[in-house]
């Protein structure tokens, strides 16, 4: 999993981010440190990780939690989905984010700005802009909410 957050890190941001960051030899081990702790610390209990196989090797990750940000009216945040590049178009986003978010539940989540393709990808699938925005790590990022989908 922490291979797969790396390199869809250095796929997706390569000229919005620090090449320091991006390229930095801890940079694995710190995101193996993560996804330990994300899998195993009581602390994220309440998280839904998923992961996205072919041919027996992980090609995508996702996660979702309860909501960090103070005051919000959603139920869930998606925290994390990245797919390989070379997987975009699979199905294997759609399936990540319908495996760690229910229809039924309202989410938010944090896209980097500019990244049209993932921006486009939240919108097809009923996210809309809230017109927050921040910049983490260097890199801007808007705001995404989903309200409740209600099965038809």
């Amino acid at each position: 999993m922490a291979r797969v957050n790396v390199r869809c890190w250095q796929e997706t941001y390569r000229g919005l981010m620090s090449d320091a960051v991006l390229d930095d030899p801890g940079f694995l081990a710190a995101r193996e440190r993560f996804w330990t702790a994300a899998l195993t610390d009581e602390r994220y209990r309440e998280n839904r990780v998923a992961v996205a196989e072919r041919d027996g090797e992980l090609i995508g990750i996702a996660m979702s939690g309860p909501p960090l940000d103070v005051g919000s009216t959603w139920a869930r945040q998606l925290y994390v989905l990245y797919v390989y590049a070379a997987d975009h178009g699979t199905g294997a986003g759609p399936a990540l984010l319908e495996a760690v978010v229910d229809p039924e539940e309202s989410v938010a989540l944090w896209v980097a700005d500019p990244n049209p393709r993932a921006q486009a990808f939240y919108r097809k699938h009923g996210f809309v802009a809230d017109g927050t925005a921040q910049v983490e790590g260097g890199v801007r990022e808007i705001r995404m909410v989903r309200g409740r989908q209600h099965s038809r």
